[in-house]
């Protein structure tokens, strides 16, 4: 797998595990957490800006060299739809599973903190409330040891 994809994949990761560990049931009385962000169009638009975000990031941007403007928008594509999928939208990913996706990628820690932090930064920049940010940052944990190996 080349390293072009690794900055996709991390904010597949990210994204998926913050949005979608923390579903509510319908027992709960809640809308899901794809209806309460907004819908398909707001998660098209925090995956754009948080994909930007990495591709741009002085750390993460190496993850993104040489991906052509057809991969780029296949990664998109990919990451919403996971996004959509996992926070109880009706999308569905094809993709594969985070920790085959990103074995030998060598992802640090630093590396990790780096895109939670830009993340954080996204929905901030969305206005997400506190509470589904909450959800998120409770999320996060749930894919990491699939991503970091160093």
């Amino acid at each position: 797998m080349h390293r072009r994809w690794i900055g996709s994949l991390l904010a597949v990761a990210l994204l998926v595990a913050a949005m979608g560990a923390a579903r509510p049931t319908a027992a709960q009385g809640k809308d899901s957490l794809y209806k309460r962000l907004g819908g398909y169009d707001a998660l098209a638009a925090v995956t754009d800006d948080f994909i930007t975000a990495l591709a741009t990031d002085p750390k993460l941007s190496r993850f993104f060299v040489g991906a052509s403007d057809n991969s780029k928008a296949r990664i998109r594509q990919l990451v919403l739809d996971q996004l959509c999928a996992a926070t109880g939208g009706p999308c569905i990913y094809i993709g594969r599973d985070m920790k085959t996706v990103h074995k030998g990628l060598r992802i640090t820690e630093e590396d990790w903190n780096t895109a939670v932090k830009l993340l954080v930064n996204t929905l901030t920049k969305f206005k997400v409330k506190e509470a589904e940010q909450k959800e998120v940052a409770a999320a996060l944990s749930g894919l990491k040891a699939d991503i970091v190996e160093q």
